[in-house]
């Protein structure tokens, strides 16, 4: 079963360049339209309703996002494209959706599109999309998070993470309600994702949201101590950062 794939992009040999390497290393996906303008792809997209969407960020006029916009009654996979790290990443990586950097990884592509075609497979929506559009709007502080669990998702805003914790290769987040999430993706890569956001990687284990630390205890080298009253060591290379930094925390 091959599955239909439409393509955004506004620079011609960009856009060709995708779609040969979607027709030679992507053979469950048939090309059935492209597009370099909002107005034509959201009228083809509406048309057409393709089941991937791969999506410029930037267009001209108007962005990737116009399309989203426009489109959120049709069900598809979106892949977003971009030959920057945008400002809009960071959101992108908070809803758990792909992106792929130019030039395109014909490795990272396929990864992409197999996601995407498992999401089909499994008729799974993609309520990551409006998670997306709404966070674009928000300030940081006031983000949600996209948290893929055993269960299915759980979107939670990550003013009420008080820290997160590394499980081997799992992550567990510690909310203020008292509850845990487990997700499986390393401390890594949320350490990434959230370090314009207030939080800091205290230890080799744990981040903590800088604005729920209650206290610093100086005892045993340095801890943290958290408004659930955990206790976090703090790493002797980190202390003086982590020191820096929540002196100049907004109160």
């Amino acid at each position: 079963m091959k599955y239909t794939a439409f393509i955004v992009e506004d620079e011609t040999r960009s856009r060709e360049l995708l779609q040969n390497l979607l027709e030679e290393y992507c053979p469950d996906l048939q090309v059935i339209g492209t597009a370099s303008a909002v107005d034509d792809a959201v009228k083809a997209i509406l048309q057409l309703k393709p089941q991937v969407l791969f999506l410029d960020i930037e267009l001209h006029p108007g962005t990737g996002f116009d399309i989203l916009q426009r489109t959120a009654d049709i069900e598809y996979q979106v892949i977003f494209t971009t030959a920057y790290d945008h400002y809009a990443i960071r959101a992108i990586k908070f809803s758990a959706l792909d992106y792929l950097l130019k030039p395109i990884d014909v490795q990272e592509l396929q990864s992409a599109v197999q996601r995407a075609i498992q999401q089909l497979s499994n008729q799974h929506p993609q309520p990551s999309l409006q998670l997306l559009l709404q966070n674009l709007v928000k300030q940081q502080q006031d983000y949600t998070i996209s948290l893929s669990t055993a269960d299915g998702l759980e979107f939670v805003p990550i003013a009420t993470v008080i820290r997160l914790e590394a499980s081997g290769a799992y992550t567990i987040f510690h909310l203020k309600d008292g509850s845990r999430i487990m997700v499986s993706r390393n401390l890594k890569e949320y350490e990434v994702m959230l370090s314009d956001h207030g939080f800091f990687r205290i230890q080799n284990s744990h981040i903590v949201n800088l604005k729920e630390v209650k206290k610093f205890l100086r005892a045993d080298g340095g801890y943290a101590v958290m408004n659930d009253d955990s206790m976090v060591a703090i790493s002797p290379k980190k202390k003086e950062a982590f020191l820096q930094l929540l002196s100049g925390r907004a109160l």
